[in-house]
Order: C-alpha cells, then structure tokens, then sequence
C-alpha cells in the first residue's frame, strides 16, 4: 500500500491510445460535472463492496479498509478536497484510483460485477434522489409564504382580469393562494418523478446483467431504495427516461414560478401599482432617474421559461435511441445537472422577493375599476326574483347610458372563493404531498452506510 502517485491508465484502456482530439471530444465535460457526483459515486461503491464481501468477492481483511478510504474520500469530497485529475475521464476512475494507490490490489476489485453504465446510472439517480429533496423543501418554504401572505390578504380586493381586461373581483387572498395551490400539484408530479428515480439499477452493469451471483436487493436496501429496477434492459433503458420525467416535475415549478413573475412585473408597473418592491430590491436607468425596475422577477421568469425547454431538450437526446447504450446520453448531464441549481437560486429568490413585497390595500377607490362590479349587481338582481338574462340586460343598458353605480361589497362564500379561501384544506393537500416523499427512509440507509463497523 502507498500514497505514490501511479501513471492514470484508463479503466478500459487495452494499450491502444486514443487519438488526443477524440479523446477531447468524447470526454467533454465529464471531469467538470461529475464533480457533482463524486459523493455519489462513493455512496454507490461502499454499497458495492458491502455486497460483493457477502458473495465471496472481497476478502474479510479487505473489506474494513476499502470501507474506511471509500468513507475518507467521501469526507474530502465534503469538505471539497477532492478533484478529478488530468488524465482521469470521469469520476467512477478517480474513486478507483484513489483506492487503487492507497491499498493496491485490493481497490482494483470494487469493480467486479459493475459497468461504468450502471455506475453512472446509479451516481445519477442518488444525485437527482438528493437535488428533488432540496427542491421539494424549497417548495414548501415558498408554499408556507404564498399561504401567510394569503391569509394576511384576504379582505384586500384587487380586480381579476380575463383577456388583460378588467373582469371581475379578486384579492390578494386568491391571487396568493392561487400561486400556492399550483405548488401542490407541481410537487405532485415532483412525487412521481421521485418515485421512477428511488429505484436501484446497481447489478444491471453494462445492461445485460452478471455471471457473479450479486444481490441486488442487499444494494437496494443499503442506498434506501423503494425497490430496484429488476430487468437489467430496462434499467439501462431508464437512463435518459428518469432525466427526462425528473425535468417534467421541474419544468411544472418553473411553470408557476414563470406565471407569477410576469403577474408581478405587470403589477408593479405604475399603470397597475398594486404591488411596490423595495427600493433595494429594485434596479434603477442610466437616464432615467426615476425608474424602479423589477428586475428580479424579470430575470426570474427567463430563467423559469429557459427551464421549461428541459423536457424538450432531453427528449431530443434520446428520442430515437433503441435499447442498450449510447454514448448520446452522456450529453444529457451537460443540461440536466446544472438545471437544478438554477431552479433552486429561483425558489429562493421568489421567496425572499415575496416575503418583502408590500401590497397595495386602496386599489379599488380609483373608478376604473368599478365595472368588476356589475356581476355583483346582475347576481344581486337574480336573488331578488329577476330572470338572470333579464338581470344582464339591465345591468349592461345602465352601463350603456353610463348610470351604473357599484355597490363595492363582496359576498362570496363558497370553497375556494374570496370570502373562503381553503387555505386550510390547500395546506392539507401539502401536507399529504410531502407525506409521499420517504426523505428520513433514504436519510437514515445513508447515514448507516457511512458508519464504520
């Protein structure tokens, strides 16, 4: 054993060098985002090794140091002490060869019964299992946000709009409950994108299975697995697939995020003023003195509009691929590792941005807006006896002749109306979303992993 330093040599590599320009090409930029994997990749070989010593296939006197250096490297990637050398392709080499140079024969054997193609699977989903917990909990933090400023609204009216036009009553109460429930339903289909990624591919190895007798239900449970994808084919085939149905789950949040954004640039435009930003959060012009721009959420909607081509993008990658492996899908990190930062640096934007915006409570005194109250009055009509088509006839004709006068009350009491707005049942149905989520099963199976007999 060493801490020599030894000549990378590619874990494939038959003593016929690549030509330097494929090389480039083909690596891409794998060493720069597999960085993001490395923790997982050791995750992934711990479990490994775990079940190849229960089959035979490490040594018992091996098995305690591979299982103290995987643990050591899997500090350093914490504390970000670790890189992926020159020369070294990808991250599942620079763990091999890490363990290589510290215990010698030993770390050439965590590769038996394992491809780099379901290496790469496996470090992909734990990296995405990991990216849908802290989405799912930034979610909620804007969730819980949207509800308060619901709540502390809900007597403040506001004119709905169809078609851009003036319509009918609102309030801040459903305008922010609105955006709120959205997130139910988004983290719905995060839930089921969840539930495709939480299953293991570990013992599929280049897609067609091993002649070793691996337990795969032992490296199920040890990474908190639901359950595992059983056909070694199709857990092949689910490269590309949980991307792609992972980036629907985000796609819907950036969706909402987009839509409320452009609600909030319209609203603090001065031709609306229902909405003021913080002088601090605002930017000013080069010419303009006065000038306060929402910027924040303007930004904030391109990037939730660029998110929402995910789909689009990953489908095109792999759109036309049969089963087996291509070397296609390796580009697909290029767009789908970096999306989830973004998308987070979104969520927490829109929450800071939303907790200090302030609203505007006397909107409805300008008369503009008082024809959102002619259906009030056409309804008001209904009760007391008149026909509804007669009652719109009345209405619409003294609107005509300019008499209509508007009785600025408003009395509605159904669910999901201005004056019930169910906020209570929307946080139920929350509750019972993230309910769904199994974060303290996966929590708890990593944190044994981790810990040394």
């Amino acid at each position: 054993m060493s801490d020599n330093k030894t000549n990378p040599e590619k874990i494939w590599e038959k003593g016929i060098p690549v030509d330097e320009l494929i090389e480039k090409f083909t690596i891409g930029k794998d060493r720069e985002l597999d960085v993001f994997l490395a923790p997982y990749d050791v995750l992934g070989s711990l479990a490994h090794v775990k079940m190849l010593h229960s089959i035979g296939l490490i040594k018992n006197e091996d098995l305690p140091l591979l299982e103290a250096e995987l643990v050591n490297i899997y500090q350093k990637i914490q504390n970000e002490n670790f890189e992926i050398e020159e020369g070294i392709e990808d991250v599942h080499s620079q763990v091999e060869l890490m363990l290589t140079r510290k215990l010698g024969e030993a770390g050439k054997k965590i590769h038996s019964g394992r491809s780099r193609n379901d290496q790469v699977l496996l470090d992909l989903k734990l990296f995405t299992r990991n990216e849908i917990q802290e989405l799912t909990k930034l979610t909620s933090k804007l969730f819980d946000v949207l509800i308060k400023r619901s709540e502390n609204g809900k007597d403040v009216l506001i004119p709905g709009y169809t078609h851009l036009q003036v319509a009918m009553p609102s309030s801040f109460g459903l305008w922010f409950g609105a955006y709120a429930e959205s997130l139910t339903d988004d983290l719905l289909l995060l839930n089921s994108a969840w539930k495709i990624t939480n299953q293991n591919p570990l013992g599929s190895a280049a897609g067609y299975g091993s002649s070793f007798p691996l337990d795969r239900q032992m490296t199920t449970d040890l990474l908190g697995f639901n359950n595992m994808n059983y056909n070694v084919v199709y857990a092949q085939m689910g490269r590309g697939k949980v991307e792609k149905t992972v980036a629907f789950g985000m796609s819907s949040i950036a969706a909402t995020l987009s839509k409320l954004a452009f609600d909030v640039c319209l609203f603090t435009s001065q031709n609306f003023g229902f909405i003021t930003l913080p002088d601090n959060m605002t930017t000013g012009s080069s010419i303009m003195p006065h000038k306060k721009n929402p910027d924040v959420f303007e930004l904030l909607r391109a990037h939730c509009n660029k998110l929402q081509s995910l789909p689009n993008e990953i489908t095109l990658m792999i759109n036309n691929l049969p089963s087996g492996y291509f070397r296609d899908l390796q580009i697909i990190k290029e767009v789908f590792i970096p999306a989830f930062e973004e998308l987070k640096n979104c969520l927490k934007i829109a929450t800071y941005a939303i907790e200090n915006m302030k609203i505007n409570s006397k909107i409805l005194d300008d008369k503009k807006y008082d024809l959102i109250f002619s259906v009030e009055e056409v309804n008001k009509l209904v009760n007391e006896g008149m026909p509804f088509r007669d009652a719109y006839k009345h209405v619409a004709q003294k609107i005509m002749d300019k008499n209509f006068v508007p009785m600025k009350k408003v009395k509605h009491t159904h669910q999901g109306s201005i004056g019930n707005l169910c906020n209570d049942q929307i946080e139920l149905k929350m509750q019972n979303v993230l309910s769904e989520f199994n974060f303290s099963l996966v929590e708890s199976a990593i944190s044994d992993l981790l810990k040394l007999s």
